[in-house]
C-alpha cells in the first residue's frame, strides 16, 4: 500500500520517523515535497517558519508548485496520512494545506486516516464530514485499520 504523508513541515522530523515506520511495515510513502528539502538540506525548518512570518512562504509555493505536484501525488496513492500533532495552541492541528490535501483524497475516495484526534477549528466540520480515520497516536493501527 503506498501512503502520502501530510502535515505540517514544522512537522518535518516528526513526518520522517512516521515514514520509516511505514517503510518498515511494508508501506511505501510519499512526504511533503518541502519536508524532501528539508530533509536533504536545501531548507531548513526555522527558513520555512521565518518565510511565513514575513509572508513570502507562498513563492516557495508558487516556484515549485508544490500543490499540483502533491495532488499528482495523492492521485497515485492508495491513502492519506495526516501526521497533526499539537501547534499554535491546537490539539491535533490541522492546517490550511492538509486541509485541501485532505480534501483532495476525500474527492478521490481514498481513505483518510489522522495520527491523532480531530482538532477543534473553524473547519472541523467539513474535517468529520470527511470521515477520517483516527489511529489515536498509534500508527502500527495502520495495518490494522486498512483494509485494501
Amino acid at each position: 500500500m503506498r501512503i502520502a504523508i501530510c502535515g505540517s513541515l514544522d512537522f518535518t522530523h516528526e513526518i520522517k520517523a512516521l515514514a520509516d515506520t511505514l517503510t518498515d511495515r511494508g508501506f511505501e510513502v510519499d512526504i511533503p515535497l518541502t519536508s524532501r528539502r528539508i530533509l536533504r538540506g536545501e531548507a531548513t525548518v526555522e527558513q520555512i517558519k521565518a518565510e511565513k512570518e514575513r509572508g513570502v512562504f507562498s513563492e516557495r509555493a508558487i516556484k515549485f508548485d508544490s500543490i499540483r505536484e502533491y495532488w499528482e501525488i495523492i492521485k497515485q496513492v492508495d491513502a492519506v496520512l495526516v501526521a497533526n500533532y499539537d501547534k499554535k495552541g491546537v490539539s491535533s492541528y490541522i492546517g490550511g494545506n492538509s486541509f485541501l490535501e485532505m480534501g483532495f483524497a476525500h474527492v478521490l475516495n481514498k481513505p483518510i486516516f489522522l495520527l491523532n484526534g480531530i482538532p477543534e477549528l473553524l473547519y472541523s466540520d467539513e474535517i468529520k464530514a470527511m470521515q477520517p480515520i483516527v489511529l489515536e497516536g498509534d500508527i502500527t493501527r495502520m495495518t490494522e485499520v486498512y483494509v485494501s
